[in-house]
């Protein structure tokens, strides 16, 4: 038996043997949460968690396992952003923290560790496809979802809020965003296909302008695709029924289009339009097309606040550290308002461009 001196608590080493995999399984299957929670944090273990660190046992994972943990996660390609890394991270704490409760560690080494605002990754203009590169993934996914990619492209839709996309969201010049699909909602017993958007109630939403393409593109949809109702029970327990534009017709499944499925098309689309990097992967991801629409609106002079409105980020400093660089003219306009104060007389003379002997 170890003793834990400040706390005077007895642990047994050989109850820290368990490896975090089983564990983490344990913890989850006693919480009592929602439905979209559970598939959220089951996702986050399977995909990540277990993978990087689930065979370890309890005992022998440090500090500095989940703050590398962590850094990869985040800068690794995952896809994930800081407020989500951040959220599941607190579920990774509370893993184990009832690894302490129940005697099996004496601290607990995931306590506090996220992801800095200083480290939050600007977005690479790389990994902005321009209009040609959008049309071309347009062309060449599954007609299904060509839809999607313009909804997002062009309204900076998330995938899981494009998918829910129903003619109640069309208004005259912007769309309503108000559900996005759940994570189960492709499953046969999912009484809850929609639910509220990420970071806000089930009587929030938000308006996004739509330009013209974007009607066009609606009305060819609707042109080949009836809306099909869908009737569901809100967090409210009230009966809301939405005209779903994605929602599953015969023949084919029976079940709602699910975000992995419209991200192997995406996936798809881009290989077959020959839209790789060096390795032959594909070079953007949906999450790519919110990109597009941020990075357009703000090299166009469009205020930063309003676009982390429609974007639907919790705070502007998210749409800042990810897009702050984009906004044009910063560089330039410093120069000449520093110049303008400081020495006035010599404004144009030492804006010149550098000699190559400077």
């Amino acid at each position: 038996m170890e003793k834990d001196k400040k706390a005077r608590v007895c642990v047994d080493p050989a109850r820290g043997d368990l490896s975090l995999s089983v564990w983490a399984a344990e913890w989850l299957e006693r919480r009592v949460i929602g439905e979209a929670t559970r598939c959220n944090y089951e996702g986050f273990i399977r995909k990540h968690l277990v993978p990087s660190l689930g065979r370890k046992p309890l005992a022998g994972l440090a500090r500095r396992d989940f703050e590398r943990f962590v850094k990869d996660i985040y800068r690794g390609g995952a896809g994930l952003a800081a407020s989500t890394v951040n959220d599941r991270m607190v579920m990774v704490a509370a893993i184990m923290e009832a690894a302490v409760v129940d005697k099996r560690i004496t601290e607990n080494p995931a306590r506090g560790i996220r992801v800095s605002r200083r480290d939050a990754v600007a977005v690479d203009e790389d990994a902005v496809p321009t209009p040609a590169e959008v049309d071309l993934i347009a062309a060449h996914i599954s007609p299904q979802f060509r839809l999607t990619v313009y909804l997002q492209s062009g309204t900076g839709q998330r995938p899981s809020e494009a998918l829910a996309f129903s003619a109640e969201c069309r208004r005259p010049g912007y769309v309503r965003v108000r559900w996005q699909v759940s994570a189960k909602a492709h499953q046969e017993d999912c009484q809850a296909p929609f639910v509220p958007l990420k970071h806000r109630l089930e009587k929030e939403w938000r308006d996004v302008p739509t330009a013209p393409f974007v009607e066009q593109e609606i009305d060819a949809h609707l042109r080949r695709w009836k809306p099909v109702p869908v009737v569901f029970t809100g967090q409210r327990g009230k009966r809301i029924r939405l005209e779903a534009l994605f929602a599953p017709r015969q023949p084919g499944p029976g079940v709602m289009p699910s975000i992995s499925s419209y991200g192997y098309q995406f996936k798809k689309a881009c290989l077959s339009a020959g839209l790789v990097d060096l390795d032959g992967n594909a070079k953007f991801t949906p999450r790519s097309l919110r990109h597009f629409f941020a990075s357009t609106a703000l090299a166009n002079a469009v205020p930063i606040h309003e676009v982390s409105r429609w974007l639907g980020h919790r705070s502007v400093k998210t749409t800042v550290d990810i897009y702050g660089h984009l906004l044009p003219g910063a560089w330039d306009r410093c120069r000449q308002v520093l110049q303008l104060a400081m020495r006035p007389a010599s404004l144009d003379a030492t804006l010149q461009p550098p000699n190559e002997t400077d």
